[in-house]
């Protein structure tokens, strides 16, 4: 699973690319600085355990729809109503959901015809006798003209929710802060044997410098009883004078009951018993089950505590582990599927929208101070470490692997109650500064808490590592 570029990033460092080869040609000095050697890549191997993460993840359900992920052609994205009644039938999975469950959405589009307007459309039907209520908990809905992909720095203090790297990004960091978007209402009451539209949102290309756009889209919802949902891509209506309109309900109703699938289909995946060929994860589109994990990181099971490691060495948690990325650890995080397409994802790969809640009970068992520090960081991916740890490298990949927020809570060494939103922006195999440093009296305890909505638009796995400074 490479890290996605969309289209005008990708032009733009394309094109970047051949200035830096073809633009100096002219001058002769430019070219020779050109052609100096660079200094090999240096790879620095972190040394410390590297352990799969405790816990599991739950069992509440995700409606997951990401493929395709670049839509041309209108259609069903996912739908989990029961086929009767449906033109379609492959294109309906029959599965229901009651009580808490999860939406996200995540989907582009490029240079349709008459750069006409895209829209999203997510319907929730009661298929039952009763009125039925949706509690929409937190939301947060955003296109990539609102929440660019900006390079940003590896860490910006994100108390106020200003930084951010991608709608993915934008939307899930809301959604950590506990944030619902006021255009999302608090509830979404439904009659018997009726639907109502949750999402009802444009992707617009007109009047951009790139006819190049996409939505990200995740939300926590709460249903009083069974309802099935559905995601459509449609493009705007016209009206008398040739201005475009959302399309109604109405409209999206007919599209779901006569519809065929939105296009282009994705790559297929490779099956998960495949021993060759090259590895195809494949984009989601149905329902994974797992919305959190919440872990409590010891040394060992026996432990109550994190006893922190010897000085100059670290002790490293995997996040977010999958099929060739497991670190050596033998461990994968990646969620199943309760439904899928046959041409979708096997598994929810990259957990986008997962969130980690992990408890770090840090324990200084010596008769000195020690120095410590948190790091979560994206070493090279490998799935068996080849060296006995971690890899990183000097200089690092230049291909963004993570872009998101982190919440972290801690008593400083001033006994402050710290409450931070951090956004991170990784580069691959990047070395960076902690996240926390903290100074640990001798026989003491300190408890860290670190929170992350797994952001669309990165690549994993990563690592949580705690290390006691050589000081």
């Amino acid at each position: 699973m490479l890290a996605k570029l969309p289209l005008p990033v990708f032009t733009l460092l394309l094109g970047l690319a051949i200035t830096q080869t073809f633009g100096c040609t002219a001058d002769k000095k430019n070219s020779a600085i050109a052609q100096t050697p660079q200094l090999a890549p240096q790879e620095i191997v972190q040394p410390g355990a590297v352990l799969a993460l405790p816990g599991k993840l739950d069992t509440i359900p995700v409606f997951n729809s990401n493929s395709p992920e670049w839509i041309k052609t209108e259609g069903i994205l996912l739908s989990t109503f029961p086929t009767n009644g449906k033109k379609v039938a492959a294109a309906h999975l029959n599965f229901l959901f009651k009580g808490r469950f999860d939406l996200f959405a995540h989907h582009y589009t490029h240079t349709p015809k008459d750069l006409q307007t895209l829209y999203l459309g997510v319907i929730v039907h009661n298929p039952g006798k009763k009125p039925v209520t949706v509690d929409v908990l937190q939301a947060a809905s955003y296109l990539m003209q609102d929440a660019p992909f900006v390079t940003l720095p590896p860490y910006v203090e994100n108390n106020d929710g200003k930084a951010y790297s991608g709608p993915g990004d934008r939307a899930v960091g809301d959604v950590l802060r506990g944030v619902r978007q006021a255009d999302f209402p608090a509830k979404l009451i439904i009659p018997p044997g009726q639907s109502r539209m949750l999402l009802n949102h444009p992707i617009p290309v007109r009047n951009l410098e790139k006819p190049v756009n996409g939505r990200s889209s995740f939300m926590r919802l709460r249903s009083s009883d069974r309802v099935y949902a559905a995601s459509l891509a449609m493009f705007a209506k016209k009206n008398s004078d040739n201005t475009e309109r959302p399309p109604n309900l109405a409209e999206w109703q007919a599209l779901l009951d006569n519809g065929n699938f939105a296009g282009p289909r994705d790559k297929t995946p490779t099956p998960p018993n495949a021993t060759s060929g090259a590895l195809i994860y494949g984009r989601v589109a149905g329902v994974s089950q797992g919305s959190q994990w919440q872990a409590k990181l010891l040394d060992n099971p026996q432990s109550t505590n994190l006893t922190i490691p010897q000085r100059g060495k670290a002790i490293s948690y995997v996040l977010d582990t999958l099929r060739s990325g497991r670190l050596g650890t033998q461990q994968i995080q990646t969620a199943k599927m309760l439904v899928r397409y046959p041409d979708t994802a096997y598994e929810a790969h990259g957990n986008y929208g997962v969130e980690y809640k992990l408890t770090l009970p840090l324990s200084n068992n010596t008769n000195q101070n020690q120095t410590v520090t948190v790091t979560l960081e994206t070493p090279l991916k490998e799935d068996k470490l080849s060296q006995g740890g971690v890899r990183f490298r000097k200089p690092s990949l230049d291909f963004p692997f993570f872009r998101g927020t982190v919440r972290l809570r801690y008593f400083d060494d001033q006994g402050q109650q710290k409450t931070r939103y951090v956004h991170l922006w990784h580069r691959t195999g990047q070395v960076l500064e902690p996240l926390v440093q903290l100074v640990l009296p001798p026989s003491t305890k300190r408890i860290v808490l670190v929170d992350v909505i797994y952001p669309p638009d990165s690549t994993p796995p990563q690592v949580l590592s705690v290390r006691t400074l050589d000081k």
